[in-house]
């Protein structure tokens, strides 16, 4: 795929008619998730179109989120926002050019050679690594090569334009978590606007520093918290997946030990949903308790009530991916096919697995329409969210 630099226009703070700064919107929170993070590329183009419906005739719309997060495939899709705040549109637009014309390739290695290679660093790390130091000091760092992401990052994010837009007022913070492997530690990279200063809570702790490529991990344990203490009170959530979604429950019927297939699936689900779900009860029990209080106690809690809208798939994301499984390169599929995914459209066996490596555009445009279709049947609440004056009865 060919990725033509973006337009950078030039950078100015947004502003109303009279002159005077907008008022800081609300706060997006981007879920992890691999290629089932396509679905947020429909769900905000869906958001940008209703925006432009609701917009005067002629007036510039900016970015309405003040504050990005993201985590994983989700901080990606929130650095690509954050680099083209200043033009709403075009970023949804080329964020879902980009899922749309998407093929393994640009993420990991899926080429047979790249596959073999892999697969015989692990294979010699497993069975001679404990002997030969120098094979442990070569060991494989993933379960594939990710080299080609570096590209594709370089190329779709214009990551230069960040510090401009963030000084200029179109943007207030943008946020990326990243684990470490050593400390156990959850840290989330932030730049703002304002000098927010680094919060430290229980296996979490922040950085304030510019962004760059290369940030990002797989997981974070309290999702809502980086947007929080960067002063929003309100957050939209887009998430990539249920944990109990239909076609997880089937694929954990299968008669038999559990594949490595079903156990990774069922690894990941947990880490990219089960944190949400957590994280979105927590605050609704904060918010039910704050409201019991009166003005002068509940001012003393340093708490604030925050209010969340979360968008997730209505279908269920393992069973989209059982009908693409055969778009995947045959090296990627012969691989998958040995840990226990099927290898046939409706087979449902480890496509909870697969569908987190399924970086090809048969997945990720059924992705991107499932993302449009829940965003117009959330439409009232969207644009309740946002403030909005809708152009036309609802």
């Amino acid at each position: 795929m060919n990725l033509p630099a973006p337009p950078i226009p030039a950078i100015s703070a947004p502003s109303t008619v009279s002159g005077a700064p907008v008022p800081a919107g609300p706060a997006l929170v981007l879920t992890g998730g691999g290629a089932r993070a396509a679905y947020q590329a429909g769900v905000l183009s869906t958001i940008a179109s209703m925006a432009r419906d609701c917009a005067v005739p002629g007036e510039a719309r900016p970015s309405p989120f003040s504050v990005i997060s993201g985590t994983s495939a989700g901080a990606i899709n929130a650095a690509a926002l954050a680099c083209q705040a200043d033009d709403f549109q075009a970023a949804t637009d080329r964020l879902e050019a980009i899922w749309s014309d998407f093929h393994s390739g640009q993420v990991y290695r899926s080429d047979s050679l790249g596959i073999a290679m892999t697969g015989a660093r692990w294979l010699a790390t497993f069975t001679l690594g404990w002997a030969l130091p120098r094979l442990r000091l070569t060991r494989p760092q993933s379960l594939l090569d990710n080299a080609p992401l570096g590209d594709l990052l370089a190329a779709a994010l214009p990551i230069d334009r960040l510090d401009a837009l963030i000084e200029s007022g179109c943007l207030s913070a943008l946020a990326v978590t990243a684990s470490s492997y050593s400390s156990g530690e959850h840290v989330t990279f932030y730049q703002s606007r304002d000098p927010i200063r680094p919060w430290t809570r229980s296996q979490r702790i922040a950085v304030r520093q510019s962004i760059g490529i290369g940030h990002g991990s797989m997981r974070m344990i309290a999702p809502l918290a980086p947007a929080i203490h960067l002063g929003a009170d309100r957050v939209l959530v887009i998430g990539c997946g249920s944990v109990a979604s239909e076609a997880e429950r089937l694929d954990g019927d299968v008669d038999g030990p559990p594949s490595l297939a079903r156990i990774g699936g069922h690894a990941l689900s947990g880490i990219f949903t089960d944190a949400l779900s957590t994280d979105l009860e927590r605050l609704q029990r904060i918010n039910r308790t704050l409201a019991l209080m009166d003005p002068v106690t509940r001012g003393r809690t340093g708490l604030r009530p925050v209010e969340v809208l979360a968008i997730e798939p209505s279908r269920s994301i393992g069973e989209l991916a059982s009908q693409s499984i055969g778009a995947l390169p045959v090296p990627v599929r012969v691989m998958l096919r040995a840990v226990g995914v099927g290898g046939r459209a409706g087979d449902a066996r480890g496509t909870a697995l697969a569908s987190y490596l399924l970086f090809e555009s048969a997945f990720t445009r059924e992705l991107i329409a499932l993302g449009r279709h829940d965003a117009l049947a959330r439409r009232d609440a969207l644009i309740d969210f946002f403030g909005w004056q809708p152009s036309s009865p609802r």
